[in-house]
C-alpha cells in the first residue's frame, strides 16, 4: 500500500492498492456481515451543527447496501427501504452543503466520462454520470468525518494550551494571482466579469461565474480553465488549510482501502486516542510527498486509459461528420470537443490550407493572416474524423465547410479588432492528443 499510494481506476479494470482478498473481501462493507471499522460518530441538530462526536474502533453490521440510483429514488419519491433514515441524512447533508458554500467553498461540478463495454472490453458508447443529491449526501458526510478527524488530531489542547501533533493533512493553497488574471481576461471574451483577484472573494466570484455559465455552450471550457487557475491539492504535515473547501483543518480518513494517506491517518488517530506522543514529523512528511506523487501518476494513468478508449471508440468512424466546439488551442492546432460524446481531437493549423493560420496566445485565438478569419474557444464547428491512432492515443480531425457560419474577410491588420464569433470554413486537421474534458473518479479533494 505504501509503495502504490493509491488504487488506480482504469476504464476496464481497477488496480487495487491492497491485495484483493482485503480490498474486495475482508475490508469490504457487505450487508448482514460483521466488519471491523474505525468510526466517526456524530450527534447533529436540525441545523447540521455538531453537538457531540466520538472516534474509535467498532464492529458494524450493515442492514442494507444501496446503489446511488436506489438512494436517489428514495430521495425523489420518499419511498423505499429505510426511507426515513435516508431522507433525514439527505436533509442534513443539504444543510451542510449550503453552509459550506456560504463560508466560501468552491463549487466545481464536472462530468465523469463512462463507457459501455462489450465482453472483450471494447467501448460501445460513451455517457456521463450526473451528480445528484444521493452523491452529495455521501460527499457531505465524508467531508464531515475528514474535517473533524483532522481538527481532533491537529487542534489539540492541554490545559487550555495548543499542543502541536504530527498529522497528515489534505491541503489546498490559495489561487495563483497570475493564473487568475489570465482566467479573468479569457472569460471576459464570453461576456463574463470576474472581479476578485485574491482571498475568499475569489471563491464567491468563481461560484457565481460557474453558475452563470451552466448549461451554456462555453460551460465545459470555462469549468476546465477555472480548475487550472486554482492550486492543486496535496498531502502534507504542514497545515495551510483547504481553500477550495473553506476548511481550516482537512484530511483524508474515509477511504483507507484505496488511499494510503487515509491509512496513515487511521494509525495517527489510533495513536492519539490512546494518549500517545506526537509521531515523527519527518517520517510522515516523506510519506506525504510520496503519496502526492503517486496520486499524480495514478491520475495520469486514468486519463490515458480514457483517451485510449475514446480513440478506440472512434476507430470505426473515420470519414464521419460530427458537430463540436473548440475546446483548446496551441501553436500547432485547435482542439475540438464533440458535442454528443465530449471526445476530443485536434485540427492541425499547418493543414488548414485556405489560409496561413497562427495562434495568438494573448488573445487566445487562431486567426488567418490573409483573410482575417478568427477562431476562438467555444466556437461551434463541424468536423470530419480523419485518423484515429490507438497506439499514440491521438485523434485527428479536419474542419468542414459550414455555410451558415460567420466569417471575417479583413486583412491581418484587422486582427486588432473585436473578433467575430462562430467561425467558418477550413480544411484538414492533423496530429494532437485527445484529452478528457470531464471529471475523474471522485472529487479528488
Amino acid at each position: 500500500a505504501e509503495e502504490r499510494g493509491t488504487s488506480v481506476y482504469l476504464v476496464d479494470r481497477t488496480i487495487p492498492m491492497l491485495p484483493e482478498k482485503l480490498s474486495n473481501e475482508l475490508c469490504s462493507l457487505r450487508p448482514d456481515e460483521e466488519s471491523l471499522c474505525f468510526s466517526a460518530v456524530f450527534t447533529l441538530n436540525e441545523e447540521a451543527e455538531v453537538l457531540d462526536k466520538w472516534f474509535g474502533r467498532t464492529v458494524i453490521l450493515s442492514n442494507r447496501r444501496f446503489t446511488y440510483e436506489e438512494a436517489q429514488q428514495i430521495i425523489e419519491t420518499g419511498k423505499g427501504d429505510f426511507a426515513e433514515e435516508v431522507l433525514t441524512l439527505n436533509r442534513l447533508a443539504q444543510r451542510m452543503r449550503k453552509t459550506r458554500f456560504k463560508r466560501g467553498a468552491v463549487s466545481f461540478q464536472r462530468e465523469e466520462a463512462k463507457f459501455k463495454l462489450d465482453a472483450e472490453g471494447k467501448p460501445l458508447g460513451v455517457y456521463f454520470k450526473e451528480q445528484k443529491e444521493a452523491n452529495q449526501l455521501i460527499e457531505e458526510f465524508m467531508l464531515l468525518a475528514n474535517k473533524q478527524v483532522a481538527e481532533f488530531c491537529g487542534h489539540h489542547k492541554v490545559n487550555g494550551r495548543a499542543v502541536r501533533r504530527t498529522m497528515v493533512y489534505r491541503v489546498h493553497d490559495v489561487p495563483n494571482e497570475e493564473k487568475l488574471e489570465k482566467f479573468r481576461t479569457f472569460v471576459l471574451r464570453f461576456g463574463y466579469v470576474f472581479k476578485a483577484d485574491k482571498g475568499r472573494a475569489v471563491a464567491k466570484e468563481m461560484n457565481k461565474l460557474l453558475g452563470q455559465a451552466k448549461g451554456r455552450i462555453e460551460e465545459n471550457v470555462i469549468s476546465n480553465l477555472a480548475v487550472r487557475a486554482m492550486s492543486k491539492a496535496f498531502y502534507s504535515t504542514d497545515n495551510i488549510g483547504h481553500y477550495g473547501l473553506a476548511f481550516p483543518y482537512y484530511t483524508h480518513f474515509t477511504s483507507p482501502i484505496r488511499r494510503y494517506p487515509d491509512m496513515m491517518v487511521h494509525r495517527l488517530l489510533a495513536r492519539y486516542l490512546e494518549g500517545g506522543k506526537s509521531a515523527d514529523r519527518d517520517t510522515f512528511e516523506k510519506l506525504c510527498v510520496h503519496a502526492s506523487e503517486r496520486e499524480v501518476i495514478a491520475a495520469e494513468a486514468e486519463r490515458a486509459s480514457i483517451k485510449y478508449k475514446m480513440v478506440e471508440f472512434m476507430q470505426d468512424k473515420i470519414g464521419q461528420f460530427f458537430d463540436g466546439h473548440i475546446s483548446g488551442m496551441s501553436d500547432w492546432g485547435m482542439y475540438v470537443e464533440l458535442d454528443e460524446t465530449h471526445i476530443e481531437g485536434m485540427v492541425s493549423l499547418r493543414e488548414m490550407e485556405d489560409d496561413l493560420y497562427q495562434f495568438d496566445e494573448n488573445r487566445y485565438e487562431v486567426y488567418g493572416r490573409r483573410k482575417g478569419r478568427i477562431f476562438t474557444l467555444g466556437d461551434a464547428v463541424r468536423i470530419r474524423v480523419k485518423r484515429a491512432d490507438l497506439q499514440r492515443r491521438q485523434l485527428d480531425f479536419e474542419l468542414v465547410h459550414d455555410a451558415a457560419a460567420d466569417s471575417r474577410e479583413d486583412d491581418v491588420k484587422g486582427h486588432a479588432a473585436i473578433p467575430v464569433r462562430r467561425q467558418s470554413t477550413s480544411r484538414p486537421g492533423k496530429g494532437g492528443k485527445t484529452s478528457r474534458k470531464g471529471g475523474k473518479k471522485g472529487s479528488k479533494r
